[in-house]
């Protein structure tokens, strides 16, 4: 039950963020879908006690993936899916917690929560660009394909 009020709250929020970032009317659906999405595969993840940082780097994986190919099938850019998917993974919490740590000088937990803060962010980075790369490897290959195909 738990995991099913996570990925509803995913969806909403990446939706009304989209709506913040003024994302066209036909597409802020699939922008949810794609924060939904994003969390389920994190909880998943997070379930098969694969640890923060993994289920993150997946999670960012998956959910780039889709935006790439909606982009594609929807005709728009890539960030317009990757910025309101990307959104309910935020680890904004563990930034809050850290400050409030370092605030109140409790520093060894502010040392604890900004080390698997920071490693969440890098890993959803690291996910994003790993599928970006991906993408545009694949696109240039795609495009010299054609080319050697067109000159014989």
């Amino acid at each position: 039950m738990m995991l099913l009020i996570k990925v509803i709250s995913a969806a909403f929020s990446s939706f009304f963020f989209g709506v913040l970032f003024n994302i066209k009317k036909e597409n802020l659906v699939y922008g949810g879908i794609g924060g939904a999405i994003g969390m389920l595969i994190y909880e998943i993840c997070l379930y098969a006690s694969l640890g923060a940082g993994v289920s993150m780097f997946i999670a960012a994986t998956v959910f780039a993936a889709y935006s790439e190919i909606m982009a594609r099938l929807r005709k728009t850019t890539v960030t317009t899916f990757v910025i309101s998917s990307l959104i309910p993974l935020v680890p904004g919490g563990g930034m809050y917690e850290t400050m409030l740590y370092v605030v109140n000088n409790h520093l060894e937990d502010a040392m604890n929560t900004g080390l698997d803060t920071l490693i969440k962010a890098c890993m959803l980075a690291l996910g994003m660009l790993f599928v970006t790369s991906f993408a545009r490897v694949f696109k240039l290959r795609k495009r010299r394909i054609k080319k050697r195909t067109s000159i014989e």
